[in-house]
């Protein structure tokens, strides 16, 4: 049953403006996001979809498509003129029953969407991840070290985010509300629960930046022993040792 609470308070004038200014950000990211996919899904045709696949394909493509799902996620959260009401039963058949999240104290349209887009989330930072292990790795030289260093903080931070996305989903509620008629989306969650989604961005924005700048370091190391042993032609030199990395990056 999908609640849905009426409100005409003036206090809630800085929170509409607010979902309305997001709103044109998300629909902008949407339509840009869409319309990079038109422009290259020919491209995308001939130089993937019809090539041999490898663990990248699948990665580029899952990221990709679950990209624009995410995008499309927002859309109906965030646009303060969309009413989630007539969505509820759409959502709780094809969603709420086919992953059994019977657990979910409440079924509004909102809430899960809301599930829904967390946990496209958590996949995509995940995979996302994982094609930075392998680029990092074939730019060490497909070292050991490194390698080991990358999987376990990202097995830390991944696991971390699903024990997060889960606590969400099973002690999360949510309630579409509608102020001076625009319709609102309001997530319910404990003090404990909102920590941990900090905790979730801070440990994801660390491992981004420890992982930028280990390929910062061996960025500066190469052009540093190619500036060292060769007095001339150092741009083609560059050129070699990227595409050098590129072909272990793509042949991984």
């Amino acid at each position: 049953m999908t609640i849905t609470v009426s409100i005409n308070d003036p206090a809630w004038w800085p929170i509409i403006k607010a979902y309305r200014l997001a709103s044109y950000f998300m629909v902008a990211a949407f339509i840009g996001v869409t319309y990079d996919w038109a422009l290259t899904f020919a491209q995308e045709v001939e130089l993937i979809w019809r090539r041999r696949w490898s663990l990248m394909t699948v990665l580029y493509l899952s990221v990709r498509y679950l990209g624009i799902l995410y995008a499309a996620l927002s859309i109906p959260n965030s646009v303060p003129t969309i009413s989630l009401t007539d969505t509820v039963s759409l959502l709780h058949r094809y969603v709420v029953i086919p992953f059994q999240l019977t657990a979910i104290p409440c079924s509004s349209g909102c809430f899960i969407i809301y599930i829904v887009e967390n946990w496209t989330a958590v996949l995509v930072v995940a995979m996302l991840s994982v094609i930075i292990i392998i680029r990092l790795h074939a730019m060490y030289q497909r070292s050991r070290k490194i390698l080991i260093f990358l999987i376990v903080t990202f097995l830390a931070n991944n696991i971390f985010d699903g024990v997060v996305a889960t606590k969400i989903t099973m002690h999360s509620s949510g309630e579409e509300l509608i102020a001076f008629g625009v319709d609102l989306c309001r997530i319910n969650s404990a003090r404990d629960i909102v920590l941990l989604i900090s905790l979730t961005w801070i440990l994801c924005t660390v491992w981004e930046v420890v992982t930028l700048c280990l390929a910062v370091c061996v960025a500066v190391k190469h052009f540093r022993e190619l500036r060292r042993h060769s007095a001339g032609g150092m741009i083609g030199d560059c050129f070699k040792v990227l595409m050098k990395s590129h072909v272990v990056f793509s042949s991984s």
